[in-house]
């Protein structure tokens, strides 16, 4: 699937943000806690997330250029960084917000509906944040991913919020309620650094995962029981696409063609065990020392 099709789950999570704003906004209005007013603002992080999130998809769909031999895949780490510090921003809110309601603690109101209303919009992230995830995950988008696992990471938020309001409606310790807002905002700020965190290694070529890295050398393993020999493997991610290049030794009495054919073969083995990567082979002769000179990133003088 390809990043333009995607943006269509990015405006389900538009949708289902808009939804969310609404519901618990109007959760904290009907009850005046500061728990749920935190969990509201966390909302509009969704909302300028997702609005990141439809951004960035529709400049990592634009074909190759000139300029951009490799795509745009890498736009979708901005997403994800966007939305992590938007994160950390609204911890801040909800914390400047939680601190001012211990020095002044008031009384909540028309909790029931309140909660039934938090609920309902718990429900909504849920589903919303399954769906994005399940997608983000089958088609190696960071941008869907990073949002789903904030829209859950929401829903257990909610879910404490909802159970320390109850606690503050039944036992009448005021206090508890900016406590749990403060948790909150903890919560929060560790999701977003681990957004940005992450993001940081994408836009840094941060390698293929080691289970991938392994099913490459499986692969190349197969070839080197036939006489072939391989260094120089360098992998790196860049969005919902991945780039490998690998150096071949083959012997050096093959004709050029023959060389080629077999480095076909291995670039096809590859591309089936790992589809989403875009590989890269350079064929060297076995017996020439200068072949096993350039296994580092920069070759030495000579």
């Amino acid at each position: 699937m390809l990043p333009a099709t995607l943006k269509r789950y990015a405006w389900l999570s538009i949708g289902a943000a808009t939804a969310t704003i609404l519901l618990k906004g109007w959760a904290w209005w009907l009850t005046g806690s500061v728990g749920l007013l935190s969990d509201a603002l966390e909302s509009f992080v969704n909302l300028a997330g997702a609005m990141m999130a439809l951004a960035m998809l529709s400049l990592a769909a634009q074909p190759a250029d000139r300029d951009h031999a490799h795509g745009h895949g890498k736009a979708e780490y901005f997403s994800s960084a966007f939305e992590g510090f938007l994160i950390i921003v609204a911890a801040l809110l909800i914390g400047y917000a939680a601190v001012d309601r211990l020095i002044h603690p008031q009384p909540l109101e028309a909790v029931g509906i309140g909660l039934a209303v938090s609920v309902a919009a718990s429900v909504i992230n849920l589903v919303t944040g399954r769906i994005l995830l399940q997608v983000g995950r089958r088609y190696r988008s960071i941008t869907l991913e990073a949002d789903a696992q904030h829209l859950l990471t929401d829903v257990w938020t909610s879910a404490g919020v909802i159970v320390g309001v109850a606690l503050v409606w039944a036992t009448g310790w005021l206090w508890l309620d900016p406590v749990i807002a403060l948790a909150v905002a903890a919560n929060i700020v560790w999701t977003g650094w681990k957004l940005l965190q992450r993001s940081a290694e994408g836009l840094m070529d941060v390698s293929l995962p080691v289970e991938e890295i392994e099913t490459i050398e499986r692969v190349l393993a197969g070839y080197r029981a036939q006489g072939l020999d391989f260094h120089a493997l360098r992998t790196r991610q860049a969005g919902t696409r991945a780039f490998a290049s690998v150096h071949v030794l083959v012997p050096g009495a093959w004709s050029v063609q023959e060389g080629h054919d077999w480095s076909e073969r291995i670039e096809a083995d590859l591309r089936s065990a790992l589809p989403h990567v875009h590989l890269t082979t350079h064929l060297e002769p076995l017996e020439d020392p200068l072949s096993h000179a350039d296994q580092d990133l920069d070759r030495p003088d000579q």
